[in-house]
Parts: structure tokens; sequence; C-alpha cells
């Protein structure tokens, strides 16, 4: 096999768990769509997109790797374990940083120049 036939091969797998996570995991479809109005919001403002873009990458690296670990954890071990408990939520647990991490980098760079725009709509001018 090629080194681009390769490439393809790797591509469609990555957009196969994509498609599966989009489709399995309502968390991922809430923080996509939490990414997609940071960034109409990033527009709308003219705020800095770029470390919005940053952070919703860590976000969604986290996401797609905290449910890769949950499914092989929950096939290993179907059954209540401790240690199969410890690695979801320490999973969760990174996820939940990289969220908060976000949603501060949201605040400090969307913020300001929602709030100047959002004041000139309300006072009027």
């Amino acid at each position: 096999m090629t080194g681009l036939a390769n490439l393809g091969r790797s591509l469609g797998f990555a957009v196969a768990g994509l498609v599966r996570a989009w489709r399995d995991q309502r968390n991922f479809r809430v923080e996509m769509a939490l990414a997609a109005l940071a960034l109409v919001l990033c527009w709308w403002t003219g705020a800095a997109a770029v470390p919005v873009i940053i952070v919703i990458g860590l976000v969604s690296a986290l996401e797609l790797l905290n449910s890769s670990l949950e499914a092989v954890v929950d096939l290993a071990q179907p059954n209540h374990h401790e240690l199969a408990k410890a690695a979801k939520d320490l999973a969760a647990a990174a996820v939940l940083v990289g969220a908060v991490t976000a949603a501060v980098v949201g605040a400090l760079v969307i913020g300001p120049p929602l709030a100047r725009k959002l004041l000139v709509i309300v006072g009027g001018g």
C-alpha cells in the first residue's frame, strides 16, 4: 500500500470516529454546539478566533479520548470494578479541566468585545 493510500485509509478511520462520536456521544454534540457559538461570537464581536480554536481543539480531543477510553474499559471490564471506575472518572476529569480552561479563555477573549458590543446595542449608539 502506498503512503497516500495509507493516509487515505487512516483519514477514513478518523472520520468514522468523528461520525461515531457525533452519533453516540451527547456531550460531544453539546461541545460542538458551544464551539460553533463561540466561533460565531468571535466573528460578531471581532474577538481573536485563534485562542478559541485552540481550546475547541483541546476539548474536542479530550472528549474523543475520554469516549475511547470508556469504550475500552467497558470492553475489558463490563462489570463494576474500582479501577475501571477510576480510569473513567480520571478521563472525565481531564475533559472537565479542558472545558473549564476553554470557558476561561472564551470569557477572557470574547467577554470584553462582547460587553462593548452589547453596551452599544443597549445604549443605542
